[in-house]
C-alpha cells in the first residue's frame, strides 16, 4: 500500500492546497494530510480548528486522512507507515527551500522519498500567509480558498 503524508501549516487551507490534495491522491492509497504544529508560526486557527477545516473541505477526496503531528516529520512518517512526502510547489522560489528540506529528510531518512507536485497555474498566486493579510485590510478572499473557510477567517478577522 502506497501512503504518503502532505505536511503543512495550513493556516488557513487554501484552494492551491485543495487543488494538490486532489491531485496527490490520485497516486496514492492514502493521502494523510498532517497539520504541522510550527512553534515559529503563531496562527490564525489552532490545531483542531486547522484539522476540522481540512476535514470539512477535503471530504470529497475518499483516500484522505487528516491529522496533526509535532516533532520530526520522519518520525510521524514511520509511526504512519509512510515512506513518501509530498508537498506542493507554486513557484521556483518554493522549489529552492522545499529542495533544502527534501535534501535534509533524505539525509536523516534514505527510506523517505519526496514527490513535488506544482500546483495549477489558477492557484500559484495563493499563499496562507497572503490570504490572511488580503482578509485583515478587508479584501475580498472568495475563490482563493473553500467557501466554509472564507466565512471562518470572515468571522475570525471581524473578533480579532
Amino acid at each position: 500500500m502506497r501512503i504518503a503524508v502532505c505536511p503543512g501549516s495550513f493556516d488557513p487551507v487554501t484552494n492551491g492546497h485543495i487543488d494538490i490534495f486532489e491531485r496527490a491522491s490520485k497516486l496514492f492509497d492514502v493521502l494523510i494530510i498532517a497539520v504541522f504544529h510550527n512553534p515559529n508560526k503563531k496562527p490564525l486557527f489552532d490545531m483542531a480548528e486547522r484539522v476540522e477545516l481540512l476535514t470539512l473541505t477535503t471530504k470529497h477526496i475518499p483516500n484522505i486522512r487528516i491529522d496533526s503531528f509535532s516533532g520530526l516529520l520522519n518520525e510521524y512518517a514511520h509511526q504512519q507507515n509512510a515512506n513518501i512526502i509530498v508537498r506542493g510547489l507554486r513557484a521556483l522560489s518554493d522549489f529552492e527551500y522545499e529542495f533544502q528540506r527534501a535534501l535534509l529528510i533524505k539525509k536523516i531518512d534514505p527510506t523517505l522519498e519526496t514527490v513535488f507536485i506544482m500546483t495549477s497555474s489558477e492557484y500559484s498566486f495563493i499563499s496562507s500567509s497572503g490570504i490572511k493579510e488580503l482578509a485583515s485590510f478587508g479584501g475580498c478572499i472568495t475563490g482563493l480558498v473553500p467557501k466554509g473557510v472564507e466565512d471562518r477567517i470572515g468571522s475570525r478577522i471581524k473578533r480579532i
